[in-house]
């Protein structure tokens, strides 16, 4: 036997329950324990949702970081580069030898950016004799 419980309901919420009751094969009691059921599911999984909310709001936080902090890096690089580039003079067409120089020491940067890559160590934590471009 299941237990009985007496309810108030205001005017506006009963005349809908009788309107609901009144159709064949639906109880008054079972609209409102499916009514209270959903509202103490919904209210579990309310409490599970704030928790996430406040993780993705951090990890939303932290990635907007991430990306603000490429972003000043790569500006960094260009405007090195680029003044890199202003102030240097090019190589003279007949100094073969010092091209030959410029090239092997790119090809060996290049070299040692792809082996940080691939060990992920970070290129400030490679001490001076692991190879360093010269």
């Amino acid at each position: 036997m299941k237990p009985r419980h007496h309810l108030y309901l205001d005017n506006e919420l009963t005349a809908q329950l009788e309107r609901l009751g009144s159709k064949p094969g639906m109880s008054k009691s079972a609209i409102v324990a499916d009514a209270l059921r959903a509202y103490l599911n919904r209210r579990a999984t309310r409490e599970v949702d704030d928790l996430l909310k406040a993780r993705l709001d951090r990890i939303s936080t932290q990635l907007g970081r991430i990306e603000r902090d490429s972003h000043v890096l790569l500006e960094t690089l260009s405007l090195f580069v680029r003044y890199q580039l202003t102030v240097t003079a090019p190589l003279p067409d007949a100094d073969k030898a010092a091209q030959a120089v410029g090239r092997e020491r790119f090809r060996r940067f290049v070299d040692q950016v792809g082996r940080q890559l691939a060990t992920g160590r970070s290129i400030g934590a490679t001490p001076a004799d692991d190879g360093a471009v010269q």
